[in-house]
């Protein structure tokens, strides 16, 4: 446990047990300090913030700006590589509102089709990324699109359709007239940019390097020229003092080559389990300290079962020249690393192509490793290793298997440094470009299991919470709602569809739909309800020409959903939700009524209801923002609302305030 973690463990603020059984508080650190506290609408737009700094516009781009401005819709075209998808993101970028938010649309789930309606917020900026789409998809799509277009405009969003590489249909001449082609820029430029934002000195100098014009000889995606600059700037920042950039380059495209025939020579060259655990342990362990590296080589020689070395202890080679033979050293703060750059990736390809029977033992030894006590791995150490091995199941397509590791370390009796490795490695499955789609696949059937165990459950809110949210809220939404109908002992699932929905009207309005248009049979969708029905949130503007609680459909659902709270819960249950209700309506003179006639509606003519309503009303009174006078006006208020739907045109006398009510 990280001392972070350990500190909350006695800090009154810290998570609180309430129900029976062990209690395991996952003190989240998968994702860097620099993301803790921040909503993933922030995150989503720092990364968009990322690619438009070390973005170079391509050919066609301002044309698809003009396009985007004046139609709100925009289809890109273009060559594998062109950087599509960059452009699309960048284009959004552009259009960054206080209002609104950016998101990307994918395949429906739960019956609904590629292209809902209810997906579309004020001012969203919406991307529909097509690229490695099927021919069923884009025949969905061409038949849905232009109504979908309709929907943007009237709720003045804007919409990037990445096109797909191979389709049959022409586009109709109505989406035709959206269609810009865009064109690879040029590599020089993109790799100018990249090094200058990574503040690397004097990356002009690039255009004299034989490295970098072998590298751009031929034309290379986007993200391959992407992957060169950083590496350049890795070589940089390891170099010895004497080094030119020339020389940072020749480094950088030595690293990008196959590696592969020379490690398997390497690799052949060592006769012995110990020196070949060795090579291992320090590429999965690059950069950690020299004695966790000791450590975790003990391990993972016990975990296949490895003789024991019965020599003298002193008879054994020490680690300095165990390191040298297999061409890694210690820094001189006593971190091990290979000397060449990117080695320690090509040593780790090789032990899971060459050892298949190595793969399960490496997921036992990995959930060891992140427990080591003595000496205790450091949080990026621990980070690491469970991203390295993440990143060869998912080389290798593997995603199933990476997904089951990392349920089995949530099995029970497991540890907060357990929980924490299998969010890692379901983050790095869910980040993955080409397997992204499968985890989110995965995780959305965990949360419909029914025997669902509390430590899976609370991974999966964290990786909904702080990594599906980020770029796919929607989907985040439906999967951490299912996790909260689960959930018996905590609320962590509801607590944080609470947070999600705060950020996010469109949210709320999804919610909304979700709990009233797909009624169940769950308890927890109730409770769901009420939070989801905050009358703050529904009337709040946040910078908007309307609140939900001006739109027709939210106010029908909010009446179908009091109807069923009425209906069910006892008047204990619900008292302190109306009384809410009451005090933002007693607040807020521009939603009074409709926050009156959506409680007196929801009481559907059920005269008990309508009495308890009003004898809630009189007891709120006493609380009333603006004093007792301004609750007794509302009162009065609700009571004629409840007569006229009653069909009584005369007031009954009012009781006196003093009396007690029943």
């Amino acid at each position: 446990m990280s001392d972070s973690a350990e500190s909350q463990i006695h800090d009154p603020r810290g998570p609180v047990h309430s129900g029976l059984g062990d209690q395991i508080n996952l003190i989240f650190e998968a994702f860097g300090k620099d993301r803790q506290g921040r909503n993933p609408r922030r995150l989503a737009e720092d990364q968009l913030l990322w690619l438009w700094q070390r973005f170079v516009y391509p050919n066609g781009f301002g044309e698809a700006r003009h396009m985007l401005a004046e139609t709100s819709t925009v289809l890109l075209d273009g060559a594998p590589g062109s950087g599509r998808t960059s452009a699309a993101r960048v284009l959004l970028h552009e259009l960054r509102r206080d209002v609104g938010s950016f998101h990307e649309l994918l395949p429906g789930e739960e019956g609904e089709s590629l292209l809902v309606p209810d997906l579309v917020g004020d001012e969203d900026r919406l991307l529909l990324d097509l690229a490695a789409a099927d021919e069923s998809q884009w025949t969905e799509v061409l038949e849905e699109l232009p109504s979908f277009h309709k929907t943007v405009v009237d709720h003045r969003a804007h919409l990037v359709v990445v096109l797909p590489l191979r389709r049959t249909d022409r586009l109709p001449v109505e989406l035709d007239r959206h269609r810009v082609e865009i064109f690879r820029p040029r590599g020089m430029e993109v790799l100018l940019r990249h090094l200058r934002q990574d503040g690397l000195q004097h990356a002009d100098r690039a255009h004299s390097a034989p490295a970098v014009s072998d590298f751009l000889s031929t034309p290379r995606p986007m993200r391959e020229i992407a992957e060169f600059a950083s590496l350049i700037v890795r070589a940089q920042a390891a170099a010895p003092a004497g080094e030119s950039f020339i020389d940072w380059c020749e480094i950088a495209r030595a690293a990008m080559a196959d590696r592969g025939p020379q490690v398997a020579k390497h690799v052949a060259t060592m006769t012995g389990g110990p020196q070949r655990a060795l090579l291992l342990t320090t590429a999965m362990l690059h950069g950690a300290h020299a004695d966790a590296v000791h450590s975790a080589t003990t391990l993972l020689l016990r975990a296949v079962d490895h003789p024991k070395d019965d020599r003298p202890l002193l008879e054994h080679a020490d680690l300095a020249m165990r390191l040298e033979e297999v061409s890694a050293g210690l820094t001189q703060h006593g971190a091990v690393r290979f000397k060449e750059l990117e080695y320690d990736t090509a040593v780790r390809a090789h032990f899971w192509d060459h050892r298949p029977d190595l793969r399960e033992h490496l997921g036992t030894w990995v959930g060891r490793t992140v427990e080591l006590t003595d000496p205790v791995l450091s949080p990026d150490d621990r980070r690491h290793v469970v991203q390295h091995l993440s990143d060869q199941y998912l080389r290798t397509g593997r995603c199933e298997e990476l997904a089951t590791l990392a349920e089995q370390w949530t099995a029970v009796p497991t540890t907060a440094r357990r929980l924490r490795s299998a969010t890692q490695a379901l983050e790095r499955g869910l980040l993955d470009e080409r397997h992204g789609r499968s985890f989110r696949d995965k995780i959305y059937d965990w949360s419909r299991n029914s025997r669902l165990g509390e430590p899976l459950a609370q991974v999966l809110v964290e990786v909904c919470a702080e990594v599906i949210a980020v770029q796919h809220p929607d989907q985040a939404l439906v999967r951490l709602h299912h996790v909260a109908r689960r959930e018996r002992r905590t609320t962590r699932a509801r607590d944080a569809l609470c947070r999600l929905m705060q950020e996010d009207h469109r949210l709320r309005r999804r919610m909304l739909h979700r709990l009233v248009n797909r009624p169940t049979s769950w308890s927890a969708d109730i409770d769901l309800f009420l939070q989801t029905s905050d009358p703050a949130a529904l009337t709040h503007l946040g910078g908007r020409a309307h609140s939900l609680l001006g739109e027709t459909v939210v106010r029908d659902q909010l009446i179908a959903g009091w109807g069923t709270v009425f209906g069910q819960l006892p008047l204990s249950t619900w008292e302190k939700h109306v009384r809410h209700w009451l005090h933002t309506a007693c607040s807020d003179e521009h939603h009074t009524d409709p926050l009156l006639d959506i409680l007196v509606s929801g009481a559907a003519g059920r005269g008990e209801v309508f009495g308890a309503l009003y004898a809630t009303a009189r007891r709120a009174e006493l609380t009333a923002p603006g004093g007792r006078k301004h609750g007794s006006a509302l009162t009065d208020l609700l009571l004629r609302k409840i007569s006229t739907a009653q069909g009584i045109r005369q007031q009954p006398p009012r009781h006196n305030p003093e009396e007690p009510t029943s």
